[in-house]
């Protein structure tokens, strides 16, 4: 492994600490300023602070299935090292870098939660739209998978993951020669 792609999977690994750490801070104050009180209104009709204990998904899904959402998490978490220590240090994987921290951070900030409490603490709340109360790790993980698929289909192309080692068994790299031919 070269110096610069150490400097960046240990730049990684201290943005992942970071992420982690505001997640649980933020869950924290959400603990001991919004449990058991009413919500807190941010922006009146719009945006408000509500203490919710959840045990699924999101959407409130899959309620009690603490055993299947560590064992996704941990799957998860391990394709991203994957590629992380596969990612070529070159400056277009940066972007994808970052975004696979931020979705492990989330992932991680959960995982947390549920194994020392069996639940994920949530307390961000959408009035204006009704949408399901969430956190800060459902940010980082949301809105990182949303950009990394903008980046997938439109900036990426398919041999920039060439790193990964998926390659076409070698009959259907003949089967498709010999349709070329």
């Amino acid at each position: 492994m070269d110096g610069k792609k150490r400097k960046l999977l240990i730049f990684d690994l201290l943005l992942m600490a970071v992420l982690v750490a505001a997640d649980q801070f933020t869950k924290y104050l959400a603990v001991i300023k919004l449990k058991d009180q009413p919500s807190f209104d941010i922006i009146g009709g719009v945006l408000e602070l509500s203490y919710l204990e959840n045990r699924g998904a999101a959407f409130g899904m899959l309620q009690n299935q603490k055993i299947f959402f560590v064992f996704v998490a941990v799957v998860f978490l391990c394709a991203i090292v994957y590629v992380l220590l596969k990612a070529p240090s070159q400056n277009k994987y940066n972007s994808l870098h970052f975004l696979l921290v931020m979705i492990a951070a989330g992932a991680v900030g959960n995982l947390i939660d549920r194994l020392r409490l069996d639940y994920v603490v949530d307390f961000i709340y959408i009035v204006l739209i009704n949408f399901p109360i969430f956190n800060v790790a459902d940010m980082y993980v949301t809105i990182s998978t949303a950009i990394l698929v903008v980046l997938m289909l439109f900036v990426y192309k398919e041999d920039d993951f060439a790193f990964l080692g998926f390659h076409p068994a070698p009959e259907a790299e003949s089967k498709e020669n010999l349709r070329k031919e």
